[in-house]
């Protein structure tokens, strides 16, 4: 079994929108004549313009400090407002904010011993930076669970590429067919796996279901891995 990170094992997506709201509140009384709620769509439009790019997608999860740090200044400029420091500091607090929020979900540790104790191979593939992802790793003591890691940081490609898939398959000593992928990300996991014939398992965490104009297909759904006990 295969499993993804952020948004899988940890909560990551749902403390998004929280703390960017919340610094917002905290930041816009430095910029005269600001209002919070303003300040929030900007920094909204900059993300869905930032993160919608798959290019800017793979470069900004690298570094996702300068990526905040860009998006905010976007949100500024966008806005009118020409004050480095206010964007930066504003940038840096939700990078420190948005890690101390992140949490495993209900049931997902748990999940993993009982993965482990029933001997099944387990694998962590991770995009983003080596630094940042093995901070977590290593902060929810979860090496102990995964027969390997693979972070796109240290592997120099991420998901989809089926360069990832395969290296992993090969490291675990399993075939395709015998595997699971399960993530959040219908394109990155789910696709990606699909396409060297892992079985792929998407998971729903927001419970919203598959986009109306989804061209993927997973082979399961579900809302949280406690499921697949």
């Amino acid at each position: 079994m295969l499993l993804d990170l952020d948004d899988t094992i940890l909560v990551h997506g749902a403390v998004a929108d929280n703390c960017w709201e919340n610094l917002c509140y905290r930041f816009a009384p430095r910029i005269e004549g600001l209002e919070p709620d303003r300040l929030l769509n900007a920094i909204n439009e900059a993300r869905d313009w930032y993160w919608n790019d798959p290019e800017r997608h793979r470069r900004g999860r690298l570094n996702l400090v300068v990526a905040r740090r860009e998006l905010v200044s976007l949100a500024f400029s966008n806005l009118g407002i020409d004050n480095t420091d206010v964007a930066d500091q504003l940038a840096d607090a939700y990078s420190t904010e948005r890690e101390e929020a992140i949490v495993p979900f209900p049931g997902a540790i748990d999940t993993l011993k009982r993965f482990r104790n029933h001997g099944i191979k387990l694998a962590l593939v991770s995009n983003g930076s080596s630094e940042v992802q093995l901070g977590k790793v290593e902060r929810f003591n979860l090496a102990s669970y995964f027969d390997c890691i693979i972070i796109e940081g240290e592997f120099g490609v991420g998901k989809p590429d089926k360069r990832v898939f395969l290296h992993v398959l090969e490291k675990l000593g399993v075939s395709p067919e015998k595997a699971w992928m399960v993530g959040d990300d219908l394109e990155r996991d789910v696709a990606g796996a699909q396409t060297v014939g892992i079985y792929g398992i998407w998971v729903d965490w927001r419970g919203e279901g598959l986009p109306e104009l989804s061209t993927v297909q997973p082979d399961r759904i579900i809302r949280n891995i406690s499921e697949l006990l």
